[in-house]
């Protein structure tokens, strides 16, 4: 056996286990390596029924595990792909069961575009695609609506320039006024939510949905694709008036017509009352116009036919035609007298045709015809004949029976 050396280590350090080394490393790592950004590209993104995502960041050189718990996932208005260079912020950690260290990551951005840009790039294509802007599916509005519906806040701009424009241009319609937030937590839940009630609501003509002004952040419940879906299935034909003219969300797009402003929206949706009134006094001048045009046309016809030789002589027109019927009666009988001579020649010619070759005109002429006995044959030579045999002689007129005493070869 092999002396027993002393173990001088023991006595000098402490053992640790594999989970307070790891422990130790942890604390060191993230005392370290706390707060920080990173960039790098997106790999083996997956995301399990907890709701957590995990991924892996590397770039030319090397590769770090980073996991998002679900709470900041969530929140993350951007799809996250393979592929993809992003910023990200967080600590690093250790994974004790595997020994492993990874980037706890509680915020990021797509590298070189904004997070929310991305966002509402991705979801424009996603929707475009499945063709909720297509321009064929839009619905007309309404030229002279009774009742209009506005989805916004009632403590916003946007509202007082909408009811503004409306009665000042015209005053005779029913407002109802459906309010909402229009930014921050839920805002997009409460817009979708409003959209499908109003549908619900019979004597709806049009909806106007929008807000004032603000930056794409305040903007962004128009870019949620709860709400862009709630006005593609509406009904009622919609009004997107959502910030300045400069900014556009996925509503505008979806939207049946877009308004450049909430200003313009209380434009689109109603007439001037004192344009309609105009355009209607010329309309109505139009028809008169038409109206007497037409009675002087027919008027004039009128007096044309009263004036005519057929309205004052009504029967000359009858007599014509009468005259007409008598020639075409007179043609008709020349035309059968013509007929009826010509059938009256044809039959004479043929009657002397069969004249010329009649028996009977032989027999005039001093000749007989013989027959034996009840046979009709004509007998035209003594052979086969005998003595004491009747024969039935036919002369022009009569004929006699005789009976042969002689036969002469």
């Amino acid at each position: 056996m092999f002396p027993l050396l002393p173990d001088t280590t023991k006595s000098r350090h402490k053992i640790l286990t594999i989970s307070e080394l790891t422990r130790k490393i942890r604390g060191s790592l993230e005392q370290e390596f706390f707060n920080l950004w990173v960039v790098g590209e997106v790999s083996n993104v997956r995301m399990p029924t907890s709701g957590h995502m995990y991924l892996t960041l590397k770039d030319a050189g090397a590769q770090l595990q980073a996991v998002m718990f679900k709470t900041v996932a969530n929140s993350v208005k951007f799809g996250i792909r393979d592929g993809m260079e992003v910023l990200a912020f967080g600590s690093v950690t250790v994974y004790e069961a595997r020994g492993q260290y990874q980037l706890i990551i509680e915020r990021i951005e797509p590298k070189g575009i904004g997070a929310l840009q991305l966002a509402f790039l991705q979801l424009k294509e996603r929707l475009e695609k499945e063709g909720l802007f297509d321009p064929a599916r839009k619905k007309p509005l309404p030229l002279l609506p009774k009742k209009i519906a506005i989805v916004t806040s009632l403590t916003g701009a946007a509202i007082r320039d909408i009811l503004n424009v409306i009665n000042r241009r015209f005053a005779r319609v029913e407002i109802l006024i459906c309010p909402v937030k229009v930014q921050g937590e839920g805002a997009a839940q409460e817009i979708a939510q409003a959209i499908r009630d109003l549908n619900a609501i019979p004597g709806i003509d049009v909806m106007i949905v929008g807000r004032g002004g603000g930056s794409l952040e305040d903007l962004w419940a128009f870019n949620e694709e709860g709400v862009a879906r709630s006005i593609y299935a509406s009904e009622i034909p919609v009004i997107s008036a959502v910030g300045h003219e400069i900014d556009v969300t996925i509503s505008d797009l979806v939207a049946d017509k877009r308004a450049l402003t909430p200003t313009e929206a209380g434009e689109l949706v109603v007439p001037r009352y004192d344009h309609l009134k105009d355009s209607l006094e010329k309309i109505k001048t139009r028809l008169i116009q038409a109206l007497y045009n037409k009675i002087l046309l027919a008027r004039t016809r009128l007096l044309r036919i009263k004036s005519s030789l057929s309205f004052k002589r009504p029967f000359d027109r009858i007599f014509r035609l009468q005259q007409d019927v008598d020639e075409i009666v007179q043609r008709l009988v020349t035309a059968g007298k013509h007929t009826v001579e010509l059938e009256r020649e044809r039959l004479t010619g043929l009657a002397n045709r069969l004249d010329s070759v009649s028996p009977l005109k032989v027999l005039k002429r001093g000749y007989s015809i013989t027959t034996h006995g009840e046979d009709v044959t004509p007998v035209t030579s003594a052979e086969g004949l005998s003595v004491g045999d009747k024969l039935k002689i036919r002369f022009f007129r009569g004929g006699v029976v005789s009976s042969i005493t002689e036969i002469i070869k």
